[in-house]
């Protein structure tokens, strides 16, 4: 039951009490930048969703065992070549180039297979499909991952990892549309001649990140009475 809850903690608090965009303010490009319809920002998110599970798994499989210090594999490798066995080996200063490595791959694949099977919602995303590589809110969620990997007597298996990446993608998806429906009403809109566009659409973010600041505290909220009714 206390796995439950924690995984149940860690998917509610990446998708609306830690927003990725609205709490930690990454992946700021492609909310801005494919938030005009809500039509192609539900793709954009379902598509950056896809790549961040993958992208999570991936790179919890890397840092589990071979990039944490004294991962398994690495460590047997090192065995194996005779080294001295009192030194730990650490390869977590190649997470970076692991994690881009692995991002750039998931895109790959997610751009060949939208191209295939959705050539119209191809078409529509143009540049911003290939820019998720660049998208920092995958490259935090595996930064994230290997934090929890990094030692300790609770490091992360790879079902919290999912959670993390899972919820964030939806929490992604829930902001990016929500910002998409904002702006198509906003099209109806008088805006001031120089607030039109970056500039009403960063005030709208701003005041939408402030709503989500009122899911504070819903996480130590929903664990105590999920921890009730298991007791009573």
């Amino acid at each position: 039951m206390d796995t439950i809850i924690s995984l149940f903690l860690i998917f509610i608090g990446a998708a609306l009490i830690n927003n990725f965009v609205l709490h930690y303010f990454v992946g700021i490009c492609p909310f801005i930048g494919v938030s005009r319809r809500v039509d192609m920002a539900f793709g954009m998110g379902c598509a950056v969703t896809f790549v961040i599970a993958i992208a999570a798994t991936l790179s919890w499989t890397l840092t589990f065992y071979i990039l944490r210090p004294d991962a398994p594999l690495s460590a047997w490798l090192w065995k194996a070549l005779g080294g001295n066995p009192g030194i730990t080996v650490d390869l977590s200063i190649l997470s970076y180039i692991a994690y881009i490595f692995v991002i750039a791959s998931s895109v790959q694949f997610v751009e060949m297979y939208v191209k295939k099977f959705f050539p119209a919602l191809h078409r529509s995303f143009g540049i911003f499909l290939p820019l998720i590589t660049t998208n920092c809110a995958i490259l935090f969620a595996c930064l994230e991952i290997m934090k929890n990997l990094q030692g300790g007597d609770q490091l992360w298996g790879l079902h919290h990892a999912l959670a993390l990446s899972v919820g964030g993608g939806i929490g992604f998806t829930i902001a990016i549309v929500i910002m998409a429906g904002l702006r198509e009403e906003l099209e109806l809109c008088d805006v001031p001649k120089a607030l039109k566009g970056p500039g009403i659409a960063l005030l709208v973010a701003g005041i939408l990140a402030m709503a989500f600041m009122g899911f504070t505290g819903v996480d130590r909220g929903v664990a105590d009475a999920i921890r009730t009714l298991t007791h009573n």
